[in-house]
């Protein structure tokens, strides 16, 4: 298998692989959850995924369609959407953690080859300007993991945060919108080179929205630097940032070769969930409520790649939205 992914297949990932943070933000549920708990969390995930289910009904193509959800929460899930024909991304990391390490230890090639996920994801926090021991073990870490995927024709979607050091905020006043905007996109990519240079080979770089499109020019660049790599594409995460800010990150990338499309949680499916959970909507509101989310953000990416290419700003050039797109 080459290493990367077809860059004119696009790629919409909703991702809901969260795992602590959903269980105590949601249900107050601290330590792990007993089995009456899992299940009651399992619904809830269950709720997010009726929201896929009925954006492909309307028009979303399963092809470019994608969930990222745990297996510790994800019920049935995973074989609902391989059933289905959407892709499927899943953790491989413990969750809540600020160094990177296997959620099921050494077992780790057991999980994945039980679930056949299309791409295995890590969330990795690295700051190149970070703490040099725990950056070397976690990269000791991932070369281990993208080794065995890699060895087993399987997909690496990588998940990169650069949390600002203490020196990094003071550098810009402790405005965390001047770091984002002034530091972290040359982090991001010295962060890359690093992972890279230490022999771990990523298919798809799922990255934090850059405010700038030569910023994303320069990440697509660094994730292809290097033999083999030509292929490798990344994607835009959302952060749980509001509307305007993920449009704007998504505008910005989606013109560029080499982005394919984005991996976005909390901004769609948060308010309708919570509102679900708090009793002040139905289910099916709220199903229906993530749909037309998840398919805005295609909308959005679509009409800013068309814009690009001088076709106008219809959504069906790049295979994300087939005939009568739209949530109703």
């Amino acid at each position: 298998m080459s290493l990367g992914y077809d860059d004119e297949q696009k790629l919409y990932i909703l991702a809901f692989d969260h795992r602590g943070s959903f269980q105590k933000k949601f249900f107050g549920i601290e330590g792990e959850p007993d089995g009456e708990q899992t299940a009651m969390i399992a619904d809830a995930k269950h709720l997010i995924y009726e929201g896929v289910a009925q954006a492909v009904a309307v028009g979303a193509k399963a092809g470019v369609t994608g969930v990222l959800v745990d297996e510790q929460f994800g019920g049935s899930i995973p074989a609902e959407a391989r059933a289905a024909g959407l892709k499927l991304a899943m953790p491989v990391e413990r969750s809540g953690q600020n160094m990177f390490d296997f959620q099921y230890g050494e077992d780790f090639p057991k999980h994945i080859e039980s679930f056949d996920p299309d791409f295995t994801k890590v969330l990795v926090r690295y700051n190149p300007d970070g703490e040099a021991e725990g950056n070397r073990e976690q990269l000791g870490k991932l070369k281990r993991l993208a080794d065995w995927l890699h060895e087993h024709d399987r997909r690496f979607l990588f998940e990169l945060l650069v949390p600002a050091e203490d020196a990094q905020l003071a550098a810009v006043g402790g405005d965390a919108e001047r770091y984002d905007a002034e530091l972290r996109p040359e982090l991001m990519r010295r962060a890359i080179a690093e992972i890279q240079d230490a022999g771990i080979e990523v298919d798809i770089w799922k990255i934090e929205g850059v405010d700038r499109r030569e910023d994303c020019e320069m990440l697509v660049a660094q994730a292809r630097t290097g033999k083999g790599r030509e292929g490798v594409v990344c994607v835009v995460l959302g952060r749980g940032a509001d509307d305007d800010k993920v449009d704007h990150w998504l505008e910005q990338a989606a013109p560029v070769e080499g982005f394919v499309g984005f991996a976005i949680g909390r901004s769609i499916w948060w308010e309708p969930l919570k509102a679900y959970v708090d009793g002040k909507t139905e289910r099916s509101v709220a199903a229906k409520q993530i749909a037309t989310n998840y398919l805005r953000f295609i909308k959005v990416y679509e009409r800013a790649l068309a814009a690009a290419s001088g076709e106008g700003t219809g959504a069906g050039g790049s295979g994300g939205i087939g005939g009568g797109g739209g949530a109703g």
